[in-house]
Order: C-alpha cells, then structure tokens, then sequence
C-alpha cells in the first residue's frame, strides 16, 4: 500500500490500468483463446460431417468433374482446418504443466490463424459445391466469390482495420 492507502502499481500494469503479470496475462489469453476455439471447432466439425456424407449420396455419383474437383478441394480444406483449430488444444496438453504457457498462447494463435484461413476457404469452397449443383455454374461462382469476400472483409479487414485505433488493449 502506498501512503494513500491505495494498492501499489505492479511494475507490469499496462497503459489500460490493467494489472497482470506475464503468467497472468497468458492464462488470461489462453482461456480466451479456448473459448473461441470452441466456437470454430464445432463449426469445422459439422462441415467435414456433412462432406463425409455428401460423397456416399446418390446424387453425388452424377456429379460431374468439376463438382468432384470442388469437393476434393473443400474435404482436403476442411481436414486442415480441423488439424489446425484442434492443435491448440493438443499443443497444450502436451506441454502442460512445464511453465510454458507464453509459449503456448503464441503458437496457439498462428495454429488458430492458418486454421481460421482454412476454414474460410472450405466453408467457401462447400457454397460454391451446393450453388453449383442447384444453380447454374455462373450464379453459383458469383455468389461464392461474394461469401469469400465477406468473410475476408469480416473476419480480417475489419478487424485489421481497428489496428490504427488508439483504443484500450484487450489482450
């Protein structure tokens, strides 16, 4: 306590009034990470479901060469969003417990990146697969072309664009 009777500053407080030390802050960050994990590995989950049983349907058996190419494309797409949004998770449990939780959070967050980058792309990918076999090829291209875009605009742009942003850290 200083001689106001308030707590003293750590040394590691942040600019935001926060008051963490390093450990903290990764545990903080890992928790949150987590959390967002579980929203992106359900989503990838039901995806490669749904394209595992996509390719024993009847139907399937008449798609024609450029449908086959996109499902092999969107089922390889959506295997590596899987490796990657589930290898946080991995990652930690084998290091748990051996003081490496920077480390962790770090590597954490390239895994989910790519994983993410992935997953835009399948999930791109599976629209342009389902419009082609109910619309014609054009329609369905443009309207993909269009879902690719705003993911990217929505899960990158925007959120790069608020980098300049002087505003409070959250992380």
């Amino acid at each position: 306590m200083n001689e106001d009777g308030q707590p003293d500053a750590r040394p590691d407080a942040r600019p935001d009034g926060r008051q963490e030390s390093p450990a903290e802050r990764a545990d903080r960050n890992l928790g949150e990470m987590l959390q967002e994990l579980r929203v992106l590995q359900t989503g990838v989950q039901i995806l490669f479901g749904f394209l595992l049983i996509l390719a024993v349907q009847p139907r399937f058996a008449s798609a024609d060469g450029f449908e086959k190419g996109v499902y092999f494309t969107t089922l390889l797409l959506s295997c590596v969003a899987t490796i990657f949004l589930m290898a946080p998770v991995a990652y930690h449990r084998v290091l748990f417990g051996r003081g490496r939780k920077v480390e962790i959070v770090k590597m954490s967050n390239r895994l989910t990146h790519v994983g993410m980058v992935a997953l835009w792309l399948a999930i791109s990918s599976a629209v342009l697969l389902v419009l082609d076999l109910v619309l014609q090829r054009s329609f369905a291209w443009i309207i993909s072309i269009a879902i690719a875009v705003l993911f990217l605009a929505v899960w990158y742009v925007l959120p790069l664009s608020r980098l300049s942003d002087p505003a409070e850290g959250d992380d």
